[in-house]
């Protein structure tokens, strides 16, 4: 996942300052994500999960209303069927949203203490982060799609 991340920045890093700042919010998500079953219950493991979770809906609301919205303004300045092509990610893309906001209302604020309790949060973040990947994999078709096909008309035009 975090090499996928780094394969992203270097596609797209440089393309606008809000896909770049996107970018990096990823990255920290997912190293925060991969360190969370390294850290032991009795050395704070229940701060990081809260740091995660601030990351992780951090990272959701600059996707849903800042770079989605940028994408699909750039998209729909060109009239081109990307709009309607982008589109068509969105019900995929909320299946993680939705799974990630869930995951915060449950382990957010939760005090990691008992067996029970972090063997629940370890099997919901294994399959959140299944969620996850395919997530970034849609972001990255979308920003594909609405971004990089216009790229070239938009240098033109500058």
């Amino acid at each position: 996942m975090l090499e996928k991340c780094r394969n992203a920045k270097e596609r797209w890093g440089g393309v606008s300052d809000i896909i770049d700042h996107w970018l990096e919010e990823r990255q920290q998500l997912i190293s925060a994500f991969v360190h969370l079953p390294e850290t032991p219950v009795e050395n704070g493991l229940s701060e990081q999960v809260e740091k995660f979770c601030e990351l992780l809906v951090d990272y959701l609301s600059s996707g849903h209303f800042e770079v989605y919205e940028q994408l699909l303004r750039e998209g729909s300045e060109f009239n081109d069927g990307s709009v309607e092509e982008a589109q068509k990610l969105f019900p995929r893309i909320q299946l993680s949203t939705d799974a990630a906001l869930d995951f915060n209302d449950t382990y957010a604020t939760t005090e990691l203490f008992s067996v029970r309790v972090v063997k629940e949060m370890a099997n919901d973040l294994s399959s959140l982060g299944e969620l996850l990947e395919e997530r970034f994999e849609l972001e990255d078709q979308m920003i594909e799609v609405l971004h990089t096909s216009h790229s070239a008309l938009v240098a033109e035009t500058e």
